[in-house]
């Protein structure tokens, strides 16, 4: 069995400066099996050439088994699945330098209260690769969309935070956007008749989600909290609260640059 999970996960690499892409593809053996049949192996080679591989950064492989047997026996086993795909990888033209991880894991424990024993268990006998990509470029600003304060704005233009972005399901500021609020902040004092919405974005959600879950909070409120940190964050830097507003967008308005670029806080300028 073998099924393609295409997702956008920050797990490996939690203190990252940026928002990774990553894609995960994951694939299913039978039991006590660690070889690829025809069809598995196809779908593997297929996966390899849908991906953009002038992007990919690093890959890893992390294979596992169900819960039944010796710890011993499972380590050897997931082990050999996660060489199976490794090899059959290279062998379809992926560079050995990349693959910076080969990793059997063992056994996965059954959680409770499980309805279906043997589909969780088909589950759980598989290989994840993790495919993390390079950083996309910036985007290329839309008319009346700016990456700084300057002279010369008017009322609707959006000030774009390159360096004011997110990890996936957090609105928590990171070193790196907090010395670019504290730029921000001179400039603010410098601008000083400058009133502006914050506004929170997120990506990646359905269509009939508007909003995502915060993992710090557990609602789902995320973007409204992305933009209610930078408000905050202005607030402790002593920019007057009649100057600023904040407010949550979900994910009504992605720029259409990739995942990244949508999780993100923009300046809008309501008054000049």
């Amino acid at each position: 069995m073998l099924r393609a999970l295409a997702l956008l996960l920050l797990l490996m690499f939690p203190k990252v400066l940026m928002a990774q892409e990553e894609t995960v593809y994951s694939v299913y053996f039978e039991f006590d099996k660690f070889n690829l049949d025809d069809k598995q192996g196809n779908n593997v080679v297929a996966f390899i050439k849908g991906i953009d591989t002038t992007r990919i950064e690093t890959i890893q492989i992390f294979g596992y088994t169900d819960d039944r047997g010796k710890d011993a026996y499972n380590y050897k086993l997931s082990t050999n699945r996660a060489n199976t795909i490794k090899d059959k990888m290279v062998t379809q033209g992926v560079k050995n330098k990349i693959i910076i991880t080969i990793e059997g894991k063992g056994r996965i424990l059954l959680e409770e209260d499980i309805d279906n024993v043997s589909e969780a268990r088909s589950k759980n006998r598989r290989v994840d690769v993790v495919v993390n990509f390079k950083p996309l470029p910036p985007p290329k600003l839309e008319p009346g969309m700016y990456n700084n304060l300057k002279d010369g704005l008017i009322v609707g233009d959006r000030i774009y935070l390159e360096n004011i972005l997110f990890e996936k399901g957090s609105s928590q500021l990171t070193l790196s956007s907090k010395k670019e609020l504290d730029r921000l902040t001179k400039l603010l004092q410098k601008y000083k008749n400058l009133q502006f919405e914050i506004q929170g974005h997120i990506c990646c959600t359905p269509t009939f989600q508007k909003e995502a879950i915060d993992m710090g909070t557990r609602k789902r409120e995320l973007s409204e909290n992305r933009a209610k940190s930078v408000y905050k964050y202005f607030i402790a830097r002593k920019i007057p609260l009649a100057r600023m507003t904040y407010k949550g967008y979900g994910n009504t308005k992605p720029l259409g640059k990739g995942a990244e670029y949508d999780r993100r806080v923009e300046l809008v300028i309501t008054k000049i």
